[in-house]
């Protein structure tokens, strides 16, 4: 048996939640990035004693489509496992039951599902700082819950999961970060980038058909010179300004 987390985080948000979950329930986590293209995920496969969390993120009340293709890859076997969503604060729309849906079919028992909320990857200004103090005593306090009843074994009833089938039409990418004048030439986007849109020959921008605009290329340059087009991002800035508006909490789904 072994406790394990399968994580879709370019910019860290996702990742920084998952980890307040999973280090109140092991010492001993695997970790499976979700973001890696170089890993075989049909190979990384659980067992049925496996307790297991997948985090990904909403990109527009949906599951990015990536994590959800690398995820349907990984052979569940009946492992029971904690579905974690993570959201920049405005809505997560349908996202938890797409996760929930992606999961079943790959053969994993969902046990239970959590929401949380992250500083939003391009407007930062909509929840700066989270997850914070109160969201991680929250979400430890879920993962204590969850662990007891699991231990328990009483997680088998299916949790009622918020989101609508169908799910919401996806939105495309829109945003897709540019490098400026101070590009030194390091390739570190390209290298980092989970969907391979950078080219090493042109790291100047970037494939508008495989860029997800998750932003891990912002992220990861030193120089601080890939950007989005500022106007652009003013424009969806105040497009969800009132949605972002209400500060968000933490829910638990069992």
């Amino acid at each position: 048996m072994k406790y394990a987390q399968l994580i879709f985080s370019p910019t860290g948000g996702t990742g920084k939640a998952a980890e307040m979950v999973t280090a109140e329930w092991s010492t001993s986590v695997e970790t499976i990035d979700l973001t890696n293209p170089a890993i075989d995920f049909s190979k990384c496969q659980m067992e049925a004693d496996d307790f297991v969390l997948i985090a990904l993120p909403s990109y527009g009340g949906r599951v990015p489509g990536l994590a959800a293709e690398r995820l349907a890859q990984i052979p569940g076997n009946s492992a029971k496992c904690v579905l974690l969503c993570v959201y920049g604060n405005r809505a997560y729309e349908d996202t938890l039951v797409e996760m929930e849906d992606i999961a079943k079919r790959a053969g994993f028992t969902v046990v239970a599902a959590i929401s949380a909320v992250a500083e939003h990857s391009i407007m930062h200004q909509y929840a700066s700082g989270r997850p914070n103090r109160e969201d991680e005593r929250q979400l430890k306090s879920f993962a204590k819950v969850i662990l007891e009843k699991f231990k328990a074994g009483t997680l088998n009833g299916e949790p009622q999961i918020p989101g609508n089938r169908p799910y919401k039409k996806a939105g495309g990418a829109g945003l897709v970060p540019k490098a400026g004048t101070r590009c030194n030439g390091c390739g570190l986007c390209a290298d980092h980038c989970p969907a391979g849109a950078i080219s090493k020959e042109n790291l100047k921008t970037a494939n508008p058909k495989k860029c997800i605009s998750c932003m891990r290329c912002v992220v990861k340059c030193p120089q601080h010179t890939r950007k989005v087009n500022g106007a652009l991002v003013s424009i969806a800035s105040l497009a969800i300004k009132k949605a972002c508006g209400e500060k968000k909490e933490v829910e638990l789904f069992l």
